[in-house]
């Protein structure tokens, strides 16, 4: 039998999948500085998982747990199967994406457009669910272009709920499909946070998930009041020391890492392993141009890694020169 979510500690809080940086490096980067944080892969798609290189797709460290797959589909079988491929690699959850709106996606009939879809959504969600035992949840937008979010998202979470998905993640914005680009879906359709509070308190019995301009843990605990979890993204990517406050904050426990340079020094090992196995440094160290974000010294951080992390023979050295030119901070700030 599928356990159900503990919404209190599995859901609570999580880093969103997000395209081109949300990678297995990024992720055991994260992973050190909260040990409670959900996280997700990049949104990867079915066929790329079914015929692709599953090992270089999917393949993960095992400090990344608990850590979800981010599906990409809309063919019941297809969504199926490379669900199973996903929890045969040890994936803890199974995420469908119904809110990516790029062209690219809609052209493979997948992401945000599947908004217009509701049944075919739940047709997958409800394979899925027949090929795995572990959860499977579906991340959507209130809406897409004219759809009316009041009545577009209740369909959606009634559909997904009623074909078994275990939780709904929803970015508190419309999709706008045709006009705007995908970066300027990112800001420019206002925010609706009040839409996702009626929907939790429309189905107090699955949990919701608050996602979109959310930019602290300050501004995360505001809405714990509301839904079940909220996710974090361009923010906890773009200055990850927030991270470092998520388990005392959110969970009332000790983090791993007491300072972004403990968290580093914690990492050592695993760059060095990657760098032996042909891993340039600079894959693993674009995820950390934020760390140091409002510390003396942060320029010169980003700029040693920028001029001589890029090199072909950049080893774990120029991490430990850059990170000497930085002040240590004891406490991540909390400021929302």
């Amino acid at each position: 039998m599928t356990k159900k979510y503990n919404r209190t500690k599995a859901m609570r809080f999580s880093v969103a999948p997000m395209m081109d940086w949300t990678d297995r490096h990024c992720r055991v980067f994260h992973r050190l500085l909260t040990r409670r944080a959900r996280l997700y892969t990049e949104m990867l798609t079915t066929g790329a998982v079914i015929h692709g290189d599953r090992q270089r797709l999917l393949g993960f460290d095992a400090s990344e747990h608990p850590v979800a797959l981010q599906l990409g589909g809309s063919d019941p079988c297809d969504l199926a199967t490379a669900a199973r491929i996903g929890e045969d690699f040890g994936y803890d959850e199974i995420n469908l994406n119904v809110g990516c709106p790029s062209d690219r996606v809609q052209d493979g009939r997948f992401g945000a457009c599947l908004m217009a879809e509701p049944e075919l959504v739940a047709e997958g969600v409800a394979a899925m669910k027949r090929a795995v035992r572990i959860p499977v949840t579906v991340k959507c937008r209130i809406g897409i272009d004219d759809q009316d979010p009041e009545t577009a998202l209740d369909v959606m979470a009634h559909d997904v709920v009623a074909a078994g998905g275990d939780a709904l993640i929803v970015h508190a914005r419309k999709a706008w499909l045709k006009g705007l680009s995908p970066k300027e879906n990112r800001d420019i359709p206002p925010l609706d946070y009040d839409r996702v509070y009626r929907l939790k308190a429309s189905l107090p019995q699955v949990p919701i998930i608050i996602n979109g301009g959310i930019a602290g843990i300050e501004q995360a605990k505001l809405h714990l009041g509301d839904v079940d979890g909220v996710m974090l993204g361009r923010a906890a990517y773009r200055e990850p020391w927030r991270l470092l406050a998520v388990d005392s904050e959110l969970f009332g426990e000790t983090p791993p890492h007491a300072s972004m340079k403990d968290a580093f020094e914690a990492m050592s090992p695993y760059i060095e392993r990657e760098l032996a196995h042909g891993i340039r440094l600079h894959a693993i160290t674009r995820h950390f141009v934020g760390a140091f974000h409002g510390v003396p010294g942060a320029r010169a951080f980003r700029r040693h890694l920028a001029e001589r992390g890029v090199r072909a023979d950049a080893g774990l050295d120029v991490l430990r020169e850059a990170i000497a030119l930085v002040e240590d901070r004891i406490a991540a700030p909390i400021a929302a």
